[in-house]
């Protein structure tokens, strides 16, 4: 087995824009025109040649892009029983644009089985090299309890669950399964993606959660701890990293604000590994809250937008690594677009060859900076 562990001087978030034969297929299952098994056929395929073109750009991660899932995170908690979901009607707020994904509810106690995200990896893993480890993405245990707890859920969510405490204790049950069986098949890093930490920060956050200020702190240790409590006892040769995003829905965003009001609690107590941020533009504030990361964990800079087609400048991208080394050694730096390029199905406003040119600078970035 590979001993390889992310993150990587260079390194990505995990989604790629769709093919459009994917979308196609995707698009003619939903309307019956071909059976499950024709779907698959066309995602594998798919997902070969996408492992293929990363080998080709020199990345030494591999990931299927997320080519199986409509979302970045509900498919997965699809995944469980007692979750039902539902084509949304008016959509999520995002900056300009709202977010048509499924509405995603309880329908009864949370459990999983054999979670399709842990053949979804094997898929990947039979593809690595000498050159090459799988990343498993799957939304943070934090993003699972907000989508059940926000106000738009809560009160379906109270019928099931009338407290945290037990909804808590399911999820990271559930959690701890998928993670144990994804390391039985051969995973040795995940990825928590997260947006939660990105609400709390914007200025809306009483909103968003329907709280006061003394109640947004409650909910921010409760989801510190229900994230710590899965990573809790894995395995020493287990890598789980974060990637913290404030929306990323079409080229549009949904949240706004600098890590400072969470950084103490996030970048101090979070038992990660390692963690990939947004800073990618003036939404994500400055490098100042990185002196919070204790130990040695790593940090992966997300400097390179997946926003938009436009190049960073390639001595701009530099000059800002050197800039976040004042608050953290330059040899825990990393750096990496600042979200996936695709998060949902409908993928961000640039082509594919705009994305992996963007790749292409993160690569010839990170050699220039760390050799």
């Amino acid at each position: 087995m590979s001993v390889l562990q992310t993150p990587f001087r260079y390194d990505y978030v995990g989604s790629f824009l769709r093919p459009d034969r994917l979308k196609k297929a995707r698009a003619d299952y939903q309307t019956g025109k071909i059976a499950f098994s024709q779907l698959k056929a066309v995602e594998d395929d798919c997902i070969t040649e996408l492992v293929a073109k990363q080998k080709a750009a020199g990345y030494h991660v591999i990931t299927d892009g997320e080519f199986r899932r409509a979302t970045w995170h509900l498919d997965f908690m699809w995944g469980f029983e007692g979750i039902g979901h539902q084509e949304t009607e008016k959509g999520l707020p995002f900056h300009g644009e709202a977010a048509k994904i499924d509405d995603t509810f309880l329908t009864g106690r949370l459990s999983v089985n054999r979670h399709p995200f842990v053949e979804h990896f094997q898929f990947v893993k039979a593809l690595e090299d000498e050159n090459t480890i799988t990343k498993q993405t799957i939304p943070a245990p934090a993003q699972f309890l907000e989508q059940l707890i926000m106000p738009m859920n809560l009160a379906s969510t109270r019928t099931i669950y009338p407290n945290d405490e037990q909804l808590i204790a399911d999820i990271v049950v559930g959690y701890k399964k998928v993670i144990a069986d994804l390391y039985a098949a051969g995973c040795r890093n995940i990825q928590f993606d997260d947006c939660t930490w990105g609400c709390f920060v914007d200025p809306k956050a009483n909103l968003f959660f329907g709280a006061d200020d003394q109640q947004l702190e409650v909910l921010q240790k409760q989801f510190l701890t229900i994230n710590n409590l899965a990573i809790e006892d894995k395995p020493e040769d287990l890598v789980i990293n974060t990637h913290i995003c404030r929306g990323n829905f079409h080229s549009t965003w949904a949240c706004t604000g600098g890590y400072d009001k969470i950084a103490s609690l996030v970048f101090g107590q979070e038992n990660v590994d390692a963690y990939y941020l947004e800073f990618d533009d003036e939404r994500s504030g400055s490098f100042a809250s990185l002196k919070e990361v204790t130990g040695d964990k790593k940090v992966v800079l997300g400097l390179i937008t997946t926003k938009s087609p436009r190049l960073e400048d390639k001595q701009t991208v530099i000059d800002r690594i050197h800039e976040a080394a004042r608050y953290i050694p330059l040899d825990r730096l990393y750096l990496s677009p600042q979200c996936g390029f695709a998060s949902c199905e409908i993928g961000n406003k640039l082509t594919e060859e705009e994305q992996w040119a963007k790749l292409r600078l993160v690569r010839e970035v990170a050699q220039q900076v760390w050799g």
